[in-house]
């Protein structure tokens, strides 16, 4: 009888424990959700989203190999060279967000210029936009050109620490900068560190675009103007432009003025050939801080023709080649060009 009242107070036991085991059952936790990457597509194609906010993000970039020929390409301890291979790497990060003033719009470039094994990353532009003020460091208006490769139409770097203001309006713009001219032009005895004063105005009307730019040398006293022009003429695009300086300043010191002209044949949709010419008046043949005279008086005038050959290999890909000869009345004559590759992302 004993034993049997044991079994059965054993049972009980048992049972009356079974739900506590039952509420110390482990409960696997729920799987946090993942954020994917959205497309943004307020500001063009290639944004996108950085995830938890509403600023848009876009990274591009290009590489570069270019084969230089003509007289001094580089210079080092194994004297100079006719020739010169050089490779770049370029990356940009765009920003983007609305905001009660517009769009608010940061830039960051990254550039890097192989030319041989010692090499380092510079700042290429660094700015913030908005409501068509711009700060930082980025190209002026001067950087601006016509095909961009035999044509002379700026002096010195066209990268400024700047401040501006740019009004925009359908098809048409104007604006004006105030510039720090760290590398630009300065008289013997002195050093460079002045401030100059730009404006750019431009637009387009049918199948003719306009751009003209103007630039103050404070500490030189000196200035230039420039005008640009393109219309879209038979198979391809006429472009033409002047400048004219008042005395050797940083944003144009080659010459006393100049007239330029090109015009971009498209042969096919991937071949686009682009004879041009340019004359110059007045024409300074060493451009290195020291030689520059400090008036263009009394010097020679001189020529330059050249011819650009542009191939679409397939979509980013493209090759390009240039050669260009230029006469100096009492001068040396020089021939040089490059071929380029490059790949765009």
């Amino acid at each position: 009888m004993n034993i049997r009242m044991v079994l059965l107070a054993s049972g009980a036991a048992l049972a009356a424990s079974s739900p506590v085991f039952a509420a110390d059952a482990i409960v696997a936790a729920e799987p946090e959700a993942v954020e994917y990457v959205r497309v943004c597509d307020a500001y063009g194609t290639g944004y996108f989203y950085i995830p938890g906010t509403e600023t848009c993000l876009k990274v591009g970039g290009y590489l570069r190999f270019e084969v230089y020929g003509g007289p001094n390409q580089s210079t080092g301890s194994n004297g100079s060279s006719d020739w010169n291979a050089r490779t770049r790497a370029q990356v940009s990060f765009t920003a983007k967000s609305d905001t009660e003033y517009g769009p608010l719009t940061s830039v960051i470039v990254f550039r890097n210029n192989g030319d041989n094994t010692s090499t380092g990353t510079t700042l290429d532009s660094a700015y913030i936009d908005i409501a068509g003020i711009r700060a930082g460091l980025f190209y002026s208006w001067w950087d601006d050109d016509l095909s961009g490769e035999p044509d002379v139409l700026s002096s010195f770097e066209t990268l400024h620490n700047s401040i501006r203001y740019q009004y925009e309006s359908g098809d048409f713009y104007a604006g004006v900068s105030v510039d720090e001219l760290e590398d630009g032009y300065y008289k013997a005895g002195e050093s460079t560190n002045n401030v100059g004063v730009a404006f750019g105005i431009g637009g387009k009307a049918g199948a003719i675009s306009y751009q003209v730019t103007g630039g103050y040398d404070t500490d030189n006293e000196e200035g230039a103007i420039r005008g640009m022009l393109f219309a879209d003429i038979g198979p391809g695009t006429l472009g033409l432009a002047g400048v004219w300086a008042s005395g050797p300043n940083s944003y144009y010191a080659n010459s006393e003025w100049t007239v330029a002209a090109e015009y971009a044949v498209k042969v096919t949709d991937k071949w686009t050939v682009t004879p041009m010419a340019q004359y110059f008046g007045s024409y300074v043949t060493d451009m290195d801080n020291g030689a520059i005279p400090e008036s263009f008086d009394g010097l020679d005038d001189a020529w330059k023709v050249g011819v650009t050959v542009d191939y679409q290999i397939v979509d980013n890909l493209y090759a390009k080649a240039t050669v260009d000869y230029t006469d100096v009345d009492g001068g040396d004559d020089v021939t040089k060009g490059f071929f380029r590759l490059q790949r765009a992302f």
